[in-house]
């Protein structure tokens, strides 16, 4: 099955809940001229160079959504989590640079589930959100405006063809967390597991890194990048993040070939 972009777009925003689907207080506003969205995040959103290719991170699509005074700065990284993207200093990093009016986006959970390794894993409802609270923190500190994005859903279907969820408490714990510091959340994680349902078994292989040599259901294809990236522009505009002069093409076919891989 095969979805026009609209569509896309359709089935995200009636994933969400009611709760998310409700303006936050606006920010587009609070600074002239261009800002800088930082993303903080793992191997879901980073730029992938081209000894990966075609794994594409969503955050490499973002920009195609973003009108020019909104600048994407990607800091994710393959293979953190929140606590180790602290621990090696990458947070420090961004709120060395972060300046008052830009956006702090968060979406970390694929590597806090890693409970074999000490440096990574988190505990869903201790843990790790000590961890967010550290990048809330530290933007608003700043004059920043943090954003938590719920971990984006693997590709993983039962044996009745459903979507089937795969990050245990990580998302329920970031959205009381979000509702606790009272933070903008995108609920990435509902509405990527309500596209996989639409796109169905097969036509998510495209979304997701099949290769000839390789099945991976956890990184994205361009296409999917494209999709979740759209997903989350989509989610600043409808959480009022950001404006309608700041975002672009939200229903406009994205050619693949915008993607590119640089030379690491």
């Amino acid at each position: 099955m095969s979805l026009t972009r609209r569509q896309v777009t359709s089935a995200a925003a009636a994933a969400l809940p009611l709760a998310v689907v409700a303006s936050g207080p606006a920010f587009a506003g609070a600074r002239r001229g261009p800002r800088t969205l930082y993303i903080a995040g793992d191997s879901t959103a980073a730029q992938k160079y081209a000894d990966a290719a075609p794994e594409t991170g969503w955050g490499m699509a973002l920009p195609f959504f973003l009108h020019q005074d909104v600048v994407v700065a990607n800091h994710a990284v393959n293979g953190r989590s929140s606590k180790s993207f602290i621990d090696e200093g990458r947070l420090a990093a961004i709120l060395g640079v972060i300046r008052p009016g830009d956006l702090l986006l968060v979406q970390f959970g694929h590597n806090d589930e890693k409970s074999a390794d000490p440096t990574r894993y988190t505990e869903p409802w201790t843990t790790y959100q000590d961890c967010l609270r550290q990048y809330l923190d530290g933007a608003r500190a700043r004059g920043a405006r943090p954003v938590l994005a719920t971990p984006v859903e693997r590709r993983k279907f039962d044996a009745d063809g459903n979507a089937a969820p795969t990050h245990g408490d990580y998302p329920a714990s970031m959205r009381a967390l979000g509702a606790e510091e009272r933070v903008t959340l995108l609920d990435i994680q509902a509405q990527s597991l309500a596209l996989w349902q639409r796109l169905g078994v097969e036509e998510t292989k495209r979304y997701f890194n099949w290769t000839a040599t390789e099945q991976d259901n956890t990184h994205f294809n361009p296409p999917g990048a494209i999709a979740v990236a759209r997903l989350v522009a989509a989610g600043l505009l409808r959480r009022r993040v950001l404006a309608r002069r700041d975002v672009r093409r939200l229903d406009a076919e994205i050619p693949e070939s915008w993607i590119t891989w640089p030379t690491a």
